[in-house]
């Protein structure tokens, strides 16, 4: 099962590397890559659809991709802002179904603007979220070290701690990144603890300090938006495209991928075949 098999990758001799998507081609080219897991980006989705993050708006957008991701035969996690919705019970339904999507599990954060939620409602959330769902990973997130506020450990120890009693999964502290902080997560919250990606530090320092995942938010999303407008004005100027491109062909046939067949191949339907063995159009 999808569920069991996220799960354990948080138990493993390693930390859980999720780098994170915010549409199906990235999804795909990601899973393909050879990642373990694919997370999304809350940041992407919103930005691709034109929208805020963080503010509600892109319910309809997060699920659309849901759709189509969980097919690609890895475990998916879906960061889902607050929940989209003030009533714990709307946010379990959604909950719902997303893990009748196949989704293996969530990011569920506490973070309200520039404050905290109240703690007692929060963890009050999680537990409601967690009995209705209880085989989706409830990754709970708390930003007390992201809103750089007074006493951020403090806060964070507090909140993972409620969070894990609630019944939560695993905990996300983003922009906890000093070795003493981590340290202190990892010991005090009980369950895996999850942070952000950090170019400064290495793996194997995160491995040593306990770190059960590692997500790279948005940063992809971020990456290849610089790429594009980058090589967009080399173009212009005359100058070189630097970096690996994909080819045409190599993006057109993400969309054919997807779980192993009993023989080892790609799953594909009739129709998919056929197309794979037509002509190629240009670049679009």
């Amino acid at each position: 099962m999808t569920f069991a098999r996220f799960r354990a990758l948080h138990h493993a001799d390693e930390p859980l590397l999720l780098p994170c998507a915010w549409d199906h081609a990235s999804a795909a080219a990601l899973a393909q890559a050879g990642f373990a897991a694919i997370g999304t980006t809350s940041l992407g989705v919103a930005a691709a659809a034109g929208k805020p993050d963080a503010g509600r708006a892109t319910r309809e957008e997060t699920l659309r991709l849901a759709r189509t991701i969980t097919r690609l035969g890895v475990p998916v996690t879906v960061d889902i802002e607050a929940g989209f919705a003030e009533a714990p019970e709307r946010v379990a339904d959604l909950v719902a179904e997303l893990a009748g999507l196949g989704v293996a599990g969530i990011n569920l954060e506490d973070g309200r603007g520039d404050r905290l939620a109240d703690l007692s409602a929060q963890a009050e959330l999680v537990a409601v979220v967690k009995s209705r769902v209880p085989e989706v990973f409830l990754n709970a997130r708390t930003d007390a070290f992201w809103l750089n506020l007074p006493d951020a450990l403090a806060l964070a120890l507090e909140r993972t701690r409620a969070y894990r009693e609630a019944g939560a999964d695993g905990v996300f502290v983003p922009g906890a990144s000093a070795g003493r902080d981590i340290e202190a997560l990892v010991a005090g919250a009980g369950v895996p603890l999850n942070v952000l990606v950090s170019p400064g530090v290495p793996m194997r320092r995160l491995a040593e300090l306990g770190v059960a995942r590692v997500s790279y938010g948005s940063l992809l999303f971020r990456a290849a938006l610089g790429a594009a407008v980058t090589t967009a004005l080399a173009v212009a100027r005359g100058e070189p495209v630097t970096g690996e491109v994909p080819s045409y062909e190599q993006v057109e046939a993400l969309h054919r991928y997807g779980p192993r067949t009993g023989d080892g191949t790609r799953a594909t339907s009739d129709r998919e075949g056929q197309e794979s063995r037509g002509t190629t159009r240009p670049d679009s």
